[in-house]
């Protein structure tokens, strides 16, 4: 099994969460992370938009959201269990995750 990669946040980039973030899937995905207020695992995301994601593209994504910094995974038997990093990206970048984010809401309405 190979191990999740965590970038520690002083490596966390702006220029990476835009990355991250360009997915309206992604974006959805960590707005749920965020607002369950504990960790998801990645099946609770199996349907995104009313549409079921094949598991290869859920991984993808998931992936991405961990590299760029934006959550912690951790294993918990075959599951990934997934957490927000959203105190630690607030504390090193202020309001961007959060402008981000409710740009998206305001987006959708």
């Amino acid at each position: 099994m190979r191990p999740l990669i965590h970038p520690p946040v002083e490596a966390i980039t702006v220029e990476g969460i835009l990355h991250a973030l360009s997915d309206p899937v992604r974006v959805q995905i960590l707005a749920g992370i965020i607002k369950a207020e504990c960790p998801q695992s990645c099946a609770k995301f199996q349907m995104v938009k009313n549409r079921e994601l094949p598991k290869s593209t859920l991984s993808q994504h998931f992936k991405v959201l961990r590299e760029a910094g934006l959550i912690r995974c951790e294993r918990k038997g075959v599951e990934l269990h997934n957490s927000t990093r959203y105190a630690e990206i607030r504390e090193r970048f202020g309001p961007l995750l959060t402008a981000i984010l409710d740009a998206y809401a305001a987006e959708q309405r």
